[in-house]
């Protein structure tokens, strides 16, 4: 027991020598294994408060939490309609785009493909012509 190390010190003062904890000490009853245990009332007044006190600000500390689950919910929530909003544009974006595509035909790829060779061909003579 750590209480037995500081017998008589004055970590408990003039205490007994089995004292546990401030309020609380023991005595051994003669010729007995059995320990007698007294209580003083107001320590146990202090531990209480302190107890009371602690709780408290646990209490405290669980509203704040609380409505920071509140908040980050709403926020949750409405970053979810947002998202379904931003889809629910694409895809009235994309049927419209592959719509405009069929009634007027896909030669946009054509023009894509005609506009890269094109730009391939002036680098390369470029090329051709910085080396002379």
């Amino acid at each position: 027991m750590a209480a037995n190390s500081h017998r008589g010190g004055s970590f408990y003062g003039d205490a007994a020598p089995y004292r546990s904890r401030h309020g609380l000490s023991t005595r051994p009853v003669a010729g007995s294994d059995e320990i007698q245990l007294s209580i003083d009332p107001m320590d146990l007044d202090d531990e209480i408060s302190g107890l009371h006190g602690q709780v408290r600000r646990l209490r405290h500390v669980a509203e704040e939490i609380g409505t920071e689950v509140r908040y980050q919910k709403d926020f949750l929530e409405q970053l979810q309609m947002t998202m379904i909003k931003a889809q629910a544009g694409v895809k009235n974006n994309l049927r419209r785009l592959n719509k405009s595509i069929f009634q007027n035909g896909s030669n946009h790829i054509l023009h894509v493909i005609v506009f890269a060779l094109l730009c391939f061909f002036i680098v390369y003579l470029w090329s051709k012509m910085s080396r002379k």
